[in-house]
């Protein structure tokens, strides 16, 4: 069958895939351990120049618009929290993996990091209108910004196919995602999850990647990760905020809106605040 051809191919990218810094590693097992200290993350990011200076250089960013440049790692690291600090260096160490990908006829590869960050930056912005925790804001933009990971794969490893699907999606005014089941019978949530699982990232990352097309058939514990990022995605497309391959993005449940309290109102009021924070969060990808 074509799928399984598709799927072979596909899982055999994705076990080539460079695996995540050791480094990067260390500090998501020392995050998870509630006695880490800030010296502890510090001692760990010290022994990776490169990384330390990325995470620094995010640190000083426009991202976070802090009122004065941060010299001491271990002071950003009390600054803005060791979760944030964690998230930092995750997202710069996939990115540093992904986008090294190729590109293909299917999806503009710059288009669709635009989308990709703007995805990332709403949901942030939402999670901070609706008073999350500020240690956990940074969670929300990582989640945002990897939903879409696995459409790299399909866009590099079966480009033709996968033009086809977004033709098809065109052509038939429906969503990308119902397009690739209906064309190539594998989806980027399924094809997003293998990254996942194969990094062994963290719930808060898996789920959104797995079920951000799928909301119903979620019953684990980051219902409001995932319904942010569901929101941020529709937002995004709807507003054609970078490219994604999804001109025809299906309607969010009403369900979601009601959790998170919002509406596309709000969503129309922060759309020039959004493209700020994506020019301002474009610094991600200037440094992998």
């Amino acid at each position: 069958m074509e799928k399984d051809k598709h799927l072979l191919k596909i899982k055999s990218y994705i076990q080539k895939m460079p695996s995540l810094p050791t480094t990067v590693t260390k500090i998501m097992e020392l995050c998870n351990d509630p006695h880490t200290s800030p010296a502890d993350l510090n001692h760990v990011i010290s022994l990776d120049p490169v990384l330390m200076g990325k995470v620094m250089k995010l640190i000083n960013s426009a991202y976070y618009g802090l009122n004065q440049e941060v010299t001491s790692l271990v002071r950003a690291i009390i600054m803005l929290g060791i979760n944030t600090v964690k998230n930092l260096s995750l997202s710069t160490a996939v990115l540093g993996t992904l986008k090294s990908a190729g590109d293909s006829d299917a999806i503009n590869m710059d288009g669709f990091w635009r989308h990709s960050l703007c995805v990332g930056v709403t949901s942030k912005l939402i999670a901070k209108h609706r008073g999350v925790d500020q240690k956990r804001l940074e969670e929300y933009f990582v989640a945002g910004l990897l939903h879409d990971i696995g459409k790299i794969p399909l866009n590099n490893v079966i480009s033709k196919d996968y033009l086809m699907a977004v033709s098809y999606s065109d052509r038939k005014h429906c969503s990308l995602f119902a397009a690739e089941n209906d064309v190539i019978s594998l989806n980027h949530m399924d094809v997003g999850k293998m990254i996942v699982d194969n990094w062994n990232l963290g719930y808060e990352i898996k789920d959104p990647v797995s079920f951000h097309h799928d909301i119903l058939s979620y019953n684990g514990e980051n219902v409001d990760i995932l319904y942010t990022v569901v929101v941020s995605n529709y937002f995004a497309n709807f507003f054609e905020l970078g490219y994604s391959g999804d001109r025809f993005p299906e309607k969010v449940d009403n369900s979601v809106w009601k959790h998170l309290d919002i509406d596309m109102d709000y969503l129309e009021e922060i759309e020039e605040r959004v493209n700020g924070e994506i020019e301002n969060a474009q610094i991600f990808l200037r440094m992998v």
